[in-house]
C-alpha cells in the first residue's frame, strides 16, 4: 500500500504538457454559460510564477468536472477556496506548490472549504506541497494552522489518491463551521500526509468520517506532532462514526495515533471511534516518537461512547505500544480487540521518569478523573524481550486505584508474563496468558 502512495509527482516534471492545455477564452465562455460541464484549468491560463488566479477562476466557474493538467512545472498558488458540487482531478505529475513568501496569515491554507458540499478531489500521482521550513522561521509569525486541505462544516467530501506534504499545520483538517457543528460524510482514501508541521490529519468534529488506506508519516514541528489526532475543541463538537481503516502511521514525532477528549462533557454526543487494521511504527534512523496508540483525558463528567482498536499493531515505537491516560472508568470505553504491541520503548526519552512498559494505564491529573480506567482487552498480544510488566497501572500523585480493566492478553517474554496494577484496584480482572517456555503469570 505505502509504496504506491509514495509516488513523487516531482519525478515527472521533465515531461511536456499536452498540446490542448493552452489558454482558451472561448472554452471558458462556454463553461461560464453552462454549455460545458467539464473544464480544464489551463484554459484560464497557466502562469509558472503564480497560477492562483487561473486555478481559483476555474474552481469558481462551477464546472461539474475540472481537470488540473500536468504542465511540466508546478502550479504555484496562494490560498485557494473550494466550491460545492465539483469534482477536481489533478493529473499524475501535478504539483500544486505554495507560493514562496505568501501564506503570512496564521490560518492561510492551500485549499479551504467552508460550508461546502459535494466535493470530490482525485489526485493519484499528484502532490500538494507547502513550505513548512519557511513558516517555522522569521519573518513568519509562529502558527500551526496553515493546512494542506481544511474542511470546515462541509458535507459529502471525497479526497482520493492525493499526497499532501510540508504544510505549516496539518496535512488534512476536518472540523465544523458555517453554522454546522461538524463536517459530515467525509472520505479520505489512498492519501499520503508527510512531513507536516502539527499533524498528518486533525479531526476536530466529524460525523460519518472514513479514513482508509492512508499513510501518515514524518510529522514534526509543534505538538502534538501526531500521525492522526482526534481532538474536539468544544463540548458541542462531535466524533461520531469515525472509522480509520487500513492506515499506516510512521515516524511521527508525537503519538502515532492520538484520541484526546478533554473538551467533551457528559452532555456531548457519545463518541464512536474505530481503528481497524492499522499499523504504527518508528524506524531506527528516525528515532524519537511517542506511543503507537494513545487515548487521553476523558473526564469524570466526560462523554460516553466507544473508542475501539481492532486488529491494530504497533512495532518499534518510541514509547508505549498503547497508553490510556486520565480516562474516567465512567466515560467512553476503550476496547482493544486482537491488537499486538511489539518492541516498545525504543526512544531514550531522557526526560521521562515514569514506567517503561508496553501497555500503560496512567493517572497524571486527578482533577480530570478520580476514577481512572475503563479499558477492555480481547485476545491481545504483547511481544517483549525486556524483564518488565506487560501491563501496568500507574498514578503520579495519588493512590485512588484503577477501575474496570477486563480481558485477556497473550504475552511472549522470556522473563515471564506479568502485570502491575497497584493497590486499591477495583474490578480489574485482566488475564495474562504466557507464550513460550519458562514463563509464568502473576500480579504485583
Amino acid at each position: 500500500m505505502a509504496a504506491g502512495l509514495l509516488f513523487s509527482a516531482g519525478l515527472a516534471l521533465a515531461a511536456s504538457p499536452a498540446p490542448g492545455n493552452a489558454k482558451n477564452e472561448a472554452a471558458v465562455r462556454e463553461v461560464l454559460a453552462g454549455k460545458r460541464t467539464e473544464a480544464n484549468a489551463a484554459w484560464w491560463g497557466f502562469d509558472p510564477d503564480d497560477s492562483t488566479a487561473a486555478l481559483q477562476a476555474a474552481i469558481d466557474s462551477r464546472a461539474r468536472k475540472l481537470v488540473v493538467p500536468f504542465m511540466g512545472r508546478p502550479w504555484i498558488a496562494r490560498p485557494l477556496r473550494l466550491r460545492s458540487n465539483q469534482e477536481i482531478t489533478l493529473e499524475p505529475g501535478v504539483v500544486v506548490l505554495a507560493r514562496k513568501g505568501e501564506f503570512r496569515g496564521h490560518g492561510d491554507s492551500l485549499f479551504t472549504a467552508t460550508g461546502e458540499s459535494n466535493i470530490t478531489i482525485l489526485g493519484y500521482g499528484a502532490t500538494l506541497r507547502m513550505r513548512k521550513r519557511d513558516y517555522q522561521n522569521p519573518p513568519y509569525e509562529k502558527a500551526e494552522w496553515r493546512m494542506g486541505i481544511a474542511l470546515h462544516g462541509c458535507r459529502n467530501v471525497r479526497i482520493d489518491g492525493l499526497r499532501v506534504e510540508s504544510t505549516g499545520g496539518d496535512g488534512f483538517y476536518v472540523d465544523g463551521g458555517a453554522g454546522r457543528p461538524a463536517s459530515e460524510d467525509i472520505v479520505i482514501r489512498n492519501c499520503v500526509a508527510h512531513d507536516n508541521h502539527r499533524q498528518g490529519i486533525s479531526v476536530i468534529s466529524a460525523v460519518n468520517l472514513l479514513v482508509e488506506n492512508c499513510f501518515f508519516s514524518g510529522t514534526s514541528g509543534t505538538a502534538p506532532e501526531a500521525g492522526i489526532d482526534l481532538e474536539p475543541d468544544t463540548p458541542e463538537q462531535r466524533l461520531v462514526n469515525c472509522v480509520i481503516r487500513n492506515c499506516r502511521f510512521e515516524n511521527n514525532h508525537g503519538h502515532q495515533i492520538l484520541v484526546y477528549l478533554k473538551q467533551l462533557q457528559r452532555s456531548s454526543e457519545p463518541v464512536s471511534i474505530r481503528f481497524e487494521n492499522c499499523y504504527s511504527r518508528m524506524t531506527g534512523e528516525a528515532g524519537g516518537g511517542w506511543a503507537g496508540m494513545a487515548v487521553g483525558a476523558v473526564r469524570d463528567d466526560g462523554p460516553k461512547g466507544l473508542i475501539e482498536f481492532r486488529n491494530c499493531t504497533t512495532e518499534d515505537t518510541g514509547r508505549e505500544g498503547a497508553v490510556v491516560y486520565d480516562k474516567s472508568a465512567d466515560g467512553a470505553l476503550v476496547r482493544f480487540v486482537n491488537c499486538s504491541w511489539k518492541k516498545p520503548w525504543n526512544a531514550s526519552a531522557a526526560d521521562y521518569g515514569g514506567p517503561r512498559v508496553p501497555v500503560l494505564i496512567r493517572l497524571r491529573h486527578p482533577e480530570i478523573t478520580k476514577k481512572y480506567g475503563g479499558v477492555e482487552f480481547a485476545d491481545c498480544y504483547v511481544y517483549d524481550d525486556v524483564n518488565r510488566p506487560a501491563l501496568q497501572a500507574e498514578e503520579d500523585q495519588t493512590q485512588l486505584g484503577v477501575h474496570d480493566l477486563h480481558g485477556r492478553m497473550v504475552v511472549e517474554n522470556p522473563a515471564g508474563a506479568r502485570f502491575k496494577l497497584g493497590p486499591n484496584r477495583d474490578h480489574a480482572d485482566v488475564e495474562l496468558v504466557p507464550a513460550g517456555p519458562g514463563t509464568n503469570r502473576h500480579a504485583q
